[in-house]
C-alpha cells in the first residue's frame, strides 16, 4: 500500500489507463521568443568571454590584479613629473 502511494506521487502510476510511456507533445515556440533568446544567450556568452579575457589572469592567479592593467601607459612617468 505504501508503495502504491509513492508511485502515485512520482507520477510513475499512469492516470486513467495512460500507460506511463506516453509520448511527449511539444508546443511551437512563437519566433519573437526563440529570437529573443537567441541574441540573450549571444550577449550573455560575449560577456563572459570578455569578463575571461580581462579578468582570466588574474582569476587564474597568473597575474596580480595591482601588477598593472595592460593598456600601454605607464604611470610611474606620471608620478615623476608631479613631484618636480
Amino acid at each position: 500500500m505504501f508503495a502504491s502511494r509513492i508511485l502515485r506521487m512520482a507520477g510513475g502510476a499512469g492516470h486513467a489507463g495512460k500507460s506511463s510511456t506516453a509520448e511527449l507533445h511539444y508546443h511551437p515556440t512563437h519566433p519573437v521568443l526563440r529570437y529573443s533568446a537567441t541574441l540573450l544567450t549571444g550577449g550573455m556568452w560575449f560577456w563572459m568571454l570578455y569578463r575571461a579575457r580581462e579578468d582570466g589572469p588574474v582569476l587564474l592567479g597568473w597575474r596580480h590584479p595591482w601588477e598593472g592593467h595592460g593598456h600601454g601607459h605607464d604611470h610611474d612617468d606620471e608620478a615623476d613629473h608631479h613631484h618636480d
